[in-house]
């Protein structure tokens, strides 16, 4: 049998070498089955491949508390959703986009052993070829996507001029007479004096 302490070693060696390390790069190097790499993984080592956790922010208590504060304000205000006035908001934010290709959700697993945590991971590094844009969504689905040309970041003047133009003439498209309320985040181009 293949399932020796020599080979338990040099597949422990493998994967603290690399944590991505497949079944068939195992094969290859060991010259051993599928069936004795599973039995040295997962009854001798005690591993298990994962895949790491995306953390999109690291929120203060009080920021976590303030978001749940207005939540709820809002799930009072507009009766737990069955109020017909959820139908005029529209919320938006902006976000890059990059040119690069993201490593998948199979290709983001690895080995972790027993007694170690199930790994977590940060937005990954960016391309230098990107475009912000601004998404705008409503009750009933997509609105609008604005991109901000030729700009690096957004300012109050993008956004008064060009940006809610286009949001609003996308909804009065459909109903001219539609009230909206917009929902964005707090960021100074969207709260200044210009844009209030």
């Amino acid at each position: 049998t293949a399932v020796v302490p020599e080979n338990i070693d040099a597949v422990r060696e493998l994967i603290m070498q690399d944590r991505h390390v497949t079944y068939l790069q195992i094969e290859a190097c060991l010259c051993i089955s599928p069936t004795s790499i599973h039995s040295i993984l997962h009854e001798h080592l005690a591993v298990k491949k994962v895949c790491s956790r995306w953390i999109p922010h690291n929120l203060t208590i009080a920021q976590k508390k303030a978001r749940v504060d207005w939540c709820k304000e809002m799930l009072k205000k507009y009766d737990r959703g069955a109020s017909k006035d959820v139908y005029k908001i529209v919320t938006g934010d902006e976000s890059w986009i990059y040119a690069y290709e993201p490593e998948t959700k199979q290709q983001s697993t690895v080995w972790v052993f027993q007694d170690e945590p199930n790994p977590t991971k940060v937005v990954p590094g960016r391309s230098t070829s990107k475009q912000m844009v601004a998404c705008f969504f409503g009750k009933t689905g997509h609105v609008a996507t604005v991109p901000l040309e030729q700009r690096r970041t957004v300012n109050s003047e993008w956004y008064t001029t060009i940006c809610l133009p286009e949001v609003f003439g996308e909804i009065l498209k459909t109903n001219k007479k539609r009230r909206i309320i917009v929902h964005h985040d707090n960021a100074s181009s969207h709260t200044s004096k210009t844009s209030n």
